[in-house]
């Protein structure tokens, strides 16, 4: 590969990475942790595992962002968790 063709390759990837939004989800002092496992579970489709990593880094952090993608794949998630009651949003 010649140099030109791996800076090429290299803006390349920074474009897609770019294009990345992220569901940032807030704390809030309504929802147990198990309702926030249990929306991560079914909304992001996150291992049990994963969820309750997010929802700890939540309740001691403020936010966390649990699902990272395309806006168009986020929003429908996103939408979900809203009205599963927990706060967040696409950033």
């Amino acid at each position: 590969m010649s140099t030109r063709e791996k800076i090429q390759e290299d803006v390349d990837v920074a474009e897609m990475e770019s294009n990345q939004n992220e569901i940032v989800l807030y704390n809030d002092d309504v929802n147990t942790f198990d309702h926030v496992i249990n929306c991560l579970i079914f909304a992001c489709e996150h291992t049990p595992e994963q969820a309750e990593q997010c929802s700890i880094i939540v309740h001691y952090k403020g936010k966390c962002t649990v699902k990272t993608g395309e806006y168009e794949e986020l929003k429908p998630r996103c939408t979900m968790l809203l009205e599963a009651g927990l706060s967040a949003e696409i950033i």
